[in-house]
């Protein structure tokens, strides 16, 4: 019985890699083995980095209340604690938001705290 080769997989599947390589230097982006791992290494760096990300703005938007709060004599923490204790809900994202391009607004939430 002849060998069976699926070439028509092989290529799409070949064709795909290469595609996702468009914009890579040297040979990175037309040898199939280089390609491939250079794809593989990017795929696992965009997982990770898609989780980091959450980190990282999370740590922005405190900094930025902080610097906020600060301008009217308080910490981050104890804003943060007078913010629990008014059962006011606002999230970190929406905070920082308002320290930065609307500080009046900042300042009724931080009047409202103390």
């Amino acid at each position: 019985m002849p060998r069976s080769v699926n070439s028509v997989a092989k290529r799409a599947r070949r064709k795909k890699v290469i595609k996702q390589a468009k914009g890579y230097f040297g040979r990175r982006k037309n040898v199939w083995t280089v390609a491939k791992n250079a794809v593989d290494k990017a795929m696992q760096y965009s997982y990770r980095d898609r989780r980091n990300k959450k980190r990282t703005f999370r740590a922005l938007w405190i900094t930025r209340i902080n610097a906020g709060a600060r301008e009217h004599g308080l910490s981050y923490s104890q804003f943060m604690g007078a913010l629990k204790a008014n059962d006011i809900e606002l999230n970190r994202k929406v905070l920082a938001d308002l320290a930065m391009n609307n500080p009046e607004a900042f300042k009724a939430v931080i009047e409202k705290v103390k």
